[in-house]
């Protein structure tokens, strides 16, 4: 390994990109230099950071032209300051959308030809069209995917591809024994402040429906995440059953303990998948982005397990199909004993899908860019 001081540029505009990019930056050595994106996990992990991640955290054709402006900015921003910070390596971390952006400003200036750009997290081409990988190849010098499934659609178009495993698997094994004697329900609605306010309201009311069906018992918890902890805290201060809030840093303990999950689609239900967590996936969306997700999704299922496998694992709950009234179904459903042995035998089923190596994928793409 090179041991010659190194300037890395960090980029990850979402909680899931912050908490991987603190692993692989804290499998670096001290002689790197981390400048750039991202949240607490990251600062924690050394980084200097430029503006609050949660200026990135929007999803949705149409959500993200809400944020236009915002997003502007920060793009010109981003641009200049790896430009003045002239780093060696500019990696980025999920946010395909803002990445290729960024670098493609970058790539404007002449003076920046010797930096590598490294993008982490494989796009996912193959549910929105194959041939979206030639514009990927076309900027980045590298990428670190998940699964080896996804290498071909890339390396198609001469992109180094390197397939590393689900960075969510590491050391999961421990939590998936955990049982509690208490019946909770896990509320996740979100990373991203338009997902929460979207899906927050219709939890308010799945759990004033399943209190008034006989659920009263049951303890009712939602892990909180530092780009929407206050909106959160102050919604549920009006709710008449009120969820406990833990630290999203606790959430794998909540999750151990769950009796079911209604999680928002996104990386929570691998997360559940890889402890064999009984989960109902919801989501909502600006309707116009959901119209448009109809047209050009290439694939049957938002959830990740459930694509691996190819089959319906997760119940999903998308669009319209996402209210209080679906949601309190599929709970009944999961409280039936044969109903939870089916699906955590399917989920378990799905097991060696997650992982390609012994090593921790952090440590891997760590190793790679050390070594470039």
């Amino acid at each position: 390994m090179k041991t010659t001081k190194k300037k890395i540029f960090v980029i990850a505009g979402e909680v899931s990109g912050d908490v991987l990019g603190g692993k692989i930056m804290g499998e670096m050595p001290e002689n790197v230099e981390f400048v750039g994106i991202g949240g607490q996990n990251m600062i924690a992990a050394g980084l200097k950071p430029l503006f609050p991640m949660s200026d990135l955290s929007v999803m949705g054709v149409f959500e993200v032209l809400g944020h236009a402006k915002t997003l502007s900015l920060r793009i010109k921003q981003t641009v200049a300051a790896i430009i003045k910070e002239n780093p060696d390596i500019v990696l980025t971390i999920d946010s395909p959308g803002f990445a290729k952006a960024v670098v493609k400003g970058v790539k404007k200036y002449p003076q920046t030809k010797a930096i590598k750009f490294y993008h982490v997290v494989a796009p996912q081409v193959w549910a929105w069209g194959a041939k979206r990988a030639r514009k990927y190849a076309k900027i980045f010098d590298k990428l670190y995917s998940f699964f080896e499934f996804e290498k071909p659609y890339f390396e198609k178009y001469g992109l180094t591809t390197v397939a590393v495993g689900h960075p969510v698997a590491d050391g999961i094994e421990k939590y998936q024994s955990v049982k509690s004697k208490e019946k909770i329900i896990t509320l996740v609605p979100g990373s991203r402040m338009s997902e929460v306010k979207k899906l927050l309201p219709v939890f308010h009311k799945t759990v004033d429906m399943l209190v008034q069906d006989g659920y009263e018992n049951y303890k009712f918890i939602i892990p909180t995440v530092e780009t929407t902890e206050s909106f959160v805290k102050n919604e549920v201060k009006n709710w008449k059953t009120k969820p406990k809030l833990v630290k999203a840093t606790e959430r794998y303990n909540v999750y151990a303990n769950t009796f079911i999950a209604i999680v928002a689609s996104g990386t929570v239900s691998a997360e559940l998948a890889m402890m064999h967590i009984p989960a109902i996936v919801v989501y909502k969306m600006n309707p116009l982005t959901w119209g448009l997700a109809h047209i050009l999704l290439k694939v049957k299922w938002a959830s990740l397990v459930n694509i691996l496998m190819n089959k319906t694992i997760y119940p999903e709950l998308l669009g319209n199909a996402a209210n209080p009234q679906e949601i309190v179904k599929w709970v009944k459903k999961l409280t039936l004993e044969n109903n939870r042995k089916f699906m955590i035998q399917e989920l378990k089923s799905a097991d060696d899908k997650w992982k390609i190596s012994h090593q921790k994928p952090a440590k891997l793409i760590a190793n790679d860019i050390l070594n470039f």
